[in-house]
């Protein structure tokens, strides 16, 4: 295989930076918008740089438009989505990928087709379940799915569970520890570069999660940030810069939570394999 020249490697990387710069230009507007003079950001020429900053579109967002319970509200609810689904994906793939029983295959086949149903096919028979149950305008729907575990995490983990030696679960069974251990002290630990990655994807889906929080809760002191967002601009008359500034406080926690976790989050993806 030739290797590409000088011109056309530049050539990609021109092309990838024009394409990265176009891509920030949505979001330094946001920040930018988010700093300025309330009625300034329709002005001709655009402000780009805005001067002074008015932090006070934050302070305002934060305390008068209640982020900060909101805040509060999608941390609650984004760790307990996390530490269910993470927990629950690694132990049903666990028992998928180590022990032989009759109908394994089918279970998993059974799992796997579930992905392909669009979600609002199981809305609204969902919706009522949780409805006969009493637990609209609560968090229930929101968590309780998660200890269930998700078909695309149990898929991820049992693949990188295939990807593991069998030996090492005879070995320690000869030793005498039971399957739980096993599964604790030893597969997990290695496991950690794919549970990093279906950490990082979990947080961002229960973090951006809107139409969920917007089908079951209806009390406003239960709103998390994307709903909060959602209903912003009619408590805020539509100013647009305290909308932005809403927007730059719902997106900084996936922004940190990627750039600190990318490194477990490729090598996660890239240690799964296709093993069948």
């Amino acid at each position: 295989m030739t290797k590409p020249s000088a011109a056309l490697l530049w050539t990609a990387y021109l092309v990838l930076g024009i394409g990265a710069v176009l891509m920030l230009i949505p979001f330094l507007y946001m920040i930018s918008t988010s700093l300025m003079k309330p009625g300034n950001e329709l002005t001709l020429p655009p402000e780009l740089i805005p001067d002074p900053f008015h932090w006070s579109n934050y302070k305002n967002v934060w305390l008068e438009v209640n982020f900060f319970r909101y805040t509060l509200n999608s941390l609650f609810v984004t760790v307990l989505d996390l530490v269910g689904m993470v927990f629950s994906c690694a132990l049903v793939a666990y028992g998928l990928a180590f022990f032989q029983f009759r109908g394994r295959n089918l279970i998993f086949l059974a799992m796997l087709g579930t992905m392909m149903l669009p979600s609002q096919i199981t809305m609204i028979p969902t919706y009522f379940i949780w409805k006969n149950l009493g637990a609209l305008d609560t968090y229930y729907p929101l968590i309780l799915r998660s200890f269930l575990g998700g078909a695309f995490g149990i898929f991820l983990l049992h693949q990188f569970f295939r990807t593991l030696p069998k030996e090492l679960y005879d070995a320690a069974w000869v030793d005498g520890a039971n399957p739980w251990r096993i599964f604790c002290t030893i597969y997990l630990p290695l496991a950690k570069p794919a549970l990093s990655a279906l950490a990082v994807f979990t947080f961002i889906s229960a973090w951006n999660n809107t139409l969920e929080p917007l089908i079951y809760l209806q009390s406003k002191d239960l709103y998390t940030l994307p709903l909060g967002l959602l209903f912003l601009k009619n408590e805020v008359n539509n100013r647009m810069t305290l909308i932005m500034a809403g927007a730059v406080i719902t997106i900084i926690p996936v922004l940190l939570v990627f750039l600190f976790a990318q490194k477990y989050f490729v090598q996660g993806v890239a240690s799964t394999g296709l093993k069948g």
